[in-house]
């Protein structure tokens, strides 16, 4: 089944040239973000990068340097109050006063909000098995979270607006976030996701863009990956020899290697293909195959020259 193209859908979160400079490389520099009705934007990039940033302006918390940031048409800045009411927004590191319970914070976010929905509260707290009976400073990392995430979304907003939603959850409450998102999208939510995690964007998103140093330097349908021409193989040696003469001889790039198992994980576009089974000609294997191109392996491709990520680890391979 073909997707959706949402670019003919009205634009509901629209960021022209945002620039915000605390100078010393600091902020974010000439970003445009359009996210259209029903859509869901990945922004994805490590901590530290500018999406956080990005989307306090949206939300209407920072004024720019340079450009505007909209949603529904309305430029954001000093407006915040005007938007909530439609705008789930669950902010990177959600402030909650230590001196209410769970139900008094919900019942403060109804209030600012000027509406309750009971069914929607009560089915929120039931999937995120939540319970608001606690004080706030009784409550691990994972519980205030949730009670964010349940505050969030309780009065059933047209727009979500998240940033590191799942951070603080475990694994099985980080799953069950997902296919809450991937709920809402098919209820025409329109959804901005900001993530370091790309199994998390990878299930949600239509649209990715890629931050780095408060820049965008890519912005893209998420098929797109799928359909880059791009190959990667591991290649496991016979031996230390053989091992040795490969990465002297491999006349492509070298993403990874591992000396004590003796494996190479090369990459390199289709149209070489025959260049790679040349290049294997004297050189004993024991195994080698084939790695699925994935939005990791796109995403490294910016960050390469990194040898860890702020919240994303990982190690990059030499490059032949």
């Amino acid at each position: 089944m073909a997707k959706k193209d949402f670019s003919k859908e009205p634009v509901i979160i629209n960021v022209e040239n945002l620039t915000k400079d605390y100078g010393f490389g600091r902020g974010v520099f000439d970003v445009s973000i359009k996210v259209h009705k029903g859509e869901c934007y990945g922004y994805l990039g490590p901590n530290g990068a500018g999406k956080s940033t990005t989307i306090r302006h949206i939300m209407g918390f920072s004024k720019p340097t340079v450009g505007k940031t909209q949603i529904f048409g309305i430029d954001t800045f000093g407006k915040t109050d005007q938007i909530l009411g439609k705008v789930g927004y669950l902010p990177g590191e959600p402030s909650i006063p230590a001196g209410l319970n769970g139900w008094g914070f919900i019942k403060m976010m109804q209030e600012m909000r000027g509406e309750a929905n009971p069914e929607r509260l009560d089915y929120l707290l039931k999937l995120f098995k939540l319970d608001p009976s606690p004080n706030v400073k009784e409550m691990s990392l994972g519980e205030k979270r949730k009670l964010a995430v349940v505050a969030a979304f309780m009065n059933d907003p047209d727009v979500l607006i998240l940033d590191e939603p799942t951070s603080g959850l475990d694994p099985v409450m980080q799953q069950v976030f997902i296919k809450f998102v991937v709920e809402e999208k098919k209820r025409g939510k329109t959804i901005l996701l900001s993530s370091h995690i790309f199994s998390e964007v990878e299930a949600t998103c239509d649209i990715i863009s890629i931050i780095k140093d408060g820049k965008h330097v890519s912005t893209f349908n998420a098929e797109e990956v799928k359909q880059i021409s791009t190959k990667v193989y591991v290649l496991r040696m016979k031996d230390d020899a053989n091992y040795k003469k490969y990465l002297e001889t491999c006349p492509f790039e070298i993403i990874a290697k591992n000396d004590l198992r003796r494996t190479v994980t090369v990459k390199f576009d289709q149209k070489y293909y025959k260049k790679f089974i040349d290049s294997m000609l004297g050189i004993k294997l024991d195994t080698f195959l084939e790695k699925p191109y994935t939005l990791q392996d796109y995403f490294m491709s910016f960050y390469k020259e990194d040898k860890t990520f702020g919240g994303l680890g990982g190690v990059v391979g030499n490059k032949k």
